[in-house]
């Protein structure tokens, strides 16, 4: 499901004062050796980009991107060496980077968290220093180093929520990559897709700090101009801003894939052959795959020339997209067949061999219901191919099952197997519902039952007591079984009804 863009919100201007100097990542060692942080995930940890929040805080604006003063953080004034509260210089850093109590927390109301950095530096002194800034800002953050790509690689797991790399690094050495000055970026977001990344380069590099966020860093940072409270919002800043521009990310590909299958919706489910026939057709398809557009259940419905109707319904093991593809070249073959004037176990034989011939796995099978109506309407021929039976209503009794003692095998299991065709006294009016196991093997409240065939068969006596019919009968009997299984079901569902009513 797409998640929601979070709303965004303003964030305060940076508190006035001057930011307290730090040794420069390339300076002398304040500690004769490097802490780095086991390799193990912790538990206080904030959640990894698959859990999605429906309220992030700090958004950054427009994408503008900051590095770091010397002099520190001014609210009055942009210049080259500062901040102002109202934009962004090439060295200075925009108040929407500067919010650490908002930027900090994983959600409204929440308290912060702790977040893991990896860094990624050969210079042996950087770890230590970057440990003292962070553990001075009074909001740890847990600090890990690589001093190459490789080693890099191993400590990225799961729990590491922002990557901070030096551009300085060798490249990797692929052939074409000599020349480009951010080939080691491109590697690590290509390792660390899902991961906040800041860039580390020379000061007054600007021009390659951009093109890195450009490329696809959250931000930039000046090695030799940085300071705890700068660096610690730099890293919950880029967490946040990733996790943001995810969730936009997420929501325009649902809207996207939303628009892709209503187009092939349109070519895939079948469209009625009822030209001059007086029955009323209605249908309803809820296939079980989460962001699925079809699932193994299929139906079509034609009229042939002599007047005869023609309905079928049918259900492929299974969920994924090959039994999809399957059950869609099924109802094709099944519309081809009709139309050349094949019914009953002719037409079913002849399917199966389809069936056999297109499936991946032996094993793989289908069900079928299949219904010939007379150009009268008054009677019917009905296979059942291992197929529920079809229920009929009529207006002067309550609504049953079709009779199904001959019901034969399902399609695919038993090679020469045969298929009666059973005749079936439908009357002057009716309403004959053709549907899949989807809609009977929901499960009712938190226990084991299920619906089953005798709990459908009431809930349609009970819903068409209350005048429900067509499009709305289908509609209400599919949205009951959904709140009785306490939310979507698992297996996909279709449902056809064809209605007779006779002209006064």
């Amino acid at each position: 499901m797409p998640v929601p863009v979070p709303r965004q919100r303003a964030i305060p201007a940076v508190e006035s004062g001057q930011a307290q100097a730090a040794p420069a990542v390339g300076g002398p060692s304040k500690k004769e050796a490097v802490r780095n942080e086991a390799t193990t995930a912790e538990n206080n940890t904030v959640p990894d980009d698959n859990e999605h929040r429906t309220a992030l805080n700090a958004t950054p604006a427009g994408g503008v991107h900051h590095g770091v003063s010397t002099t520190g953080v001014s609210t009055t004034g942009v210049s080259t060496t500062g901040v102002s509260s109202g934009g962004l210089s090439a060295t200075g850093v925009s108040p929407a980077g500067a919010s650490a109590a908002a930027v900090g927390t994983t959600g409204a109301g929440t308290a912060p968290t702790t977040l893991t950095l990896l860094l990624i530096e050969d210079d042996p002194t950087a770890a230590p220093i970057v440990h003292d800034l962070l553990d001075a800002d009074g909001r740890p953050i847990r600090v890990r180093t690589a001093r190459n790509l490789t080693e890099a690689e191993r400590l990225l797991t799961h729990d590491v929520h922002c990557i901070l790399l030096d551009l300085a690094l060798p490249a990797p050495g692929k052939a074409g990559e000599a020349d480009d000055e951010l080939a080691v970026l491109r590697h690590v977001l290509r390792l660390a897709p899902r991961h906040a990344v800041l860039a580390l380069t020379a000061s007054g590099d600007a021009e390659r700090g951009a093109e890195a966020v450009r490329v696809g860093a959250q931000d930039y940072l000046y090695k030799d101009e940085l300071d705890g409270r700068l660096l610690s919002r730099a890293i919950r800043y880029a967490v946040e801003r990733k996790r943001s521009d995810t969730a936009e990310r997420r929501l325009a590909e649902g809207k996207l894939r939303a628009q892709e299958n209503a187009r092939l919706e349109r070519g895939l489910l079948p469209t009625p052959l009822l030209e001059g026939s007086p029955l009323r057709f209605a249908a309803r398809y809820r296939p079980g795959r989460s962001r699925a557009l079809l699932g193994g259940d299929f139906y079509d419905t034609v009229r042939t020339p002599d007047g005869t109707v023609h309905a079928m319904i049918g259900d492929v093991c299974g969920h994924g997209p090959d039994e999809a593809a399957l059950g869609v070249e099924l109802r094709i073959a099944w519309r081809a067949l009709t139309l050349a004037g094949l019914c009953g176990d002719e037409l079913l034989n002849t399917l199966q061999q389809v069936l056999e011939h297109e499936r991946d796995d032996d094993e793989i099978f289908a069900t079928l219901c299949t219904v010939d109506i007379a150009p009268d309407g008054r009677r019917a021929g009905l296979c059942l191919a291992g197929h529920p039976a079809p229920l009929i209503a009529r207006p002067d009794r309550p609504a049953r099952l079709l009779p199904f003692d001959n019901n034969g095998p399902a399609l695919g299991l038993l090679p020469g197997a045969r298929w009666p065709r059973m005749q079936v006294e439908l009357g002057a009016e009716w309403s004959l519902m053709l549907y899949t196991d989807g809609l009977i093997e929901g499960r009712i409240g938190e226990g084991r039952e299920r619906l089953g065939q005798d709990g459908m068969v009431e809930m349609i006596r009970r819903q068409l007591s209350e005048g429900l019919r067509g499009e709305a009968l289908l509609r209400a009997a599919v949205n009951e079984v959904r709140e009785l299984n306490g939310g979507e079901l698992t297996d996909d569902v279709a449902v056809v009804l064809l209605d007779r009513i006779p002209v006064p």
